[in-house]
């Protein structure tokens, strides 16, 4: 294998972003560094490889990314990590924020236009039909985050397992009566923690409610929203007054602090009344004690970034899959096993 603007990168002790703009002549840079990297790389007899050369003449500085709409949590600390790595490199961000499914296509045809961008991170959706055809026939560095296809470089959480691990979390501290509290099945996230749930259920030998199910609805997007977890809870409360749930798994954490101020609003409180486990571990999660699930959001969006440079720079390599495990962070909303729930 030639040299690569990594191992330059290491000669030179600095980051691939600042190679890449010596290399491709950018303004950001001072002219002492550019020159030292490119005698570095004339030096190791650095070739840029054919698919970058002819991506250079072309090149936007612009990447698209394609997600739900993101005003939910776990989309915001991302795209932090997103925005810094970015910034690094010299690269600007063309957004586009899915509100309803049908926008998916016409988003990726945008993204597909020549010289537009590129490059592209897809979040947390499936590919529409068809499209990973043209983005491999267009040779369009893409990169799947939160979702998968073996075509394509993935970032992604084991969401099932997740899910698995915090409703046998709840299983162990006695509940019998656990609800769950689910964002659209649209999601694959969504389906995929689901999943989760139901196995662990399944494995502890106890019932899955109906009345205690609930499928966030709301007028964003995927039901990933504050707005969406109260409205579930509310629902389930006010159905099942004198037979509430023991315990809920909630499928993210700011669904989870729309139905703790549910719970508040009915003079609830959780793990006394109703004990809540929710998933992500944003930063609101530590300061009401919100146990969870915690994934790297932030270091999720750092390494797409980081995928989706290697791609641009070098697109003749086998797709990699990166992926994470959500850890249990428990805090107070479930109680511990010495404090058992209300029979």
């Amino acid at each position: 294998m030639g040299v690569t603007i990594y191992d330059i990168a290491r000669e030179a002790n600095v980051g691939i972003g600042t190679v890449s703009r010596a290399l491709n002549n950018h303004p950001k840079i001072a002219a002492k560094t550019k020159n030292r990297i490119l005698e570095i790389s004339r030096r190791m007899s650095y070739q840029p490889h054919a698919y970058a050369q002819g991506l250079a003449k072309r090149k936007t500085n612009t990447i698209a990314l394609i997600m739900p709409f993101f005003t939910n949590y776990f989309f915001v600390e991302v795209l932090q990590g997103i925005q810094d790595k970015i910034t690094d490199l010299g690269y600007d961000i063309m957004l586009y924020g899915v509100n309803q499914t049908n926008q998916v296509e016409e988003y990726l045809k945008r993204a597909l236009q020549k010289g537009k961008v590129d490059g592209i991170l897809f979040f947390s959706m499936k590919l529409p039909d068809g499209f990973d055809t043209r983005l491999k026939e267009l040779q369009l560095p893409t990169i799947l985050v939160d979702t998968f296809h073996p075509d394509f470089d993935s970032i992604t959480v084991q969401n099932e397992e997740g899910a698995y691990v915090a409703t046998r979390y709840l299983v162990k501290l006695g509940y019998k009566k656990i609800g769950m509290i689910n964002a659209s099945l649209d999601s694959e996230p969504a389906r995929m923690r689901y999943n989760g749930y139901r196995r662990a259920l399944e494995e502890a030998k106890l019932p899955f409610h109906e009345r205690y199910f609930r499928i966030s609805k709301h007028s964003k997007a995927d039901g990933f929203n504050r707005e969406a977890g109260y409205q579930a809870m509310s629902e389930v409360i006010d159905k099942n007054r004198e037979d509430l749930p023991e315990a809920f798994f909630i499928s993210s954490d700011i669904q989870a602090i729309g139905a703790l101020n549910a719970m508040k609003d009915r003079k609830l409180t959780a793990p006394e009344d109703i004990a809540i486990l929710g998933f992500d571990d944003i930063e609101l999660a530590k300061h009401i004690g919100l146990t969870t699930m915690r994934q790297p959001m932030y270091q999720m969006g750092v390494l797409a970034v980081e995928k989706l440079f290697h791609r641009i720079q070098n697109n003749d390599f086998p797709p990699s899959h990166t992926t994470f495990s959500p850890t249990l962070i428990v805090r107070e909303t479930c109680g511990t096993e010495k404090q058992q729930p209300k029979s």
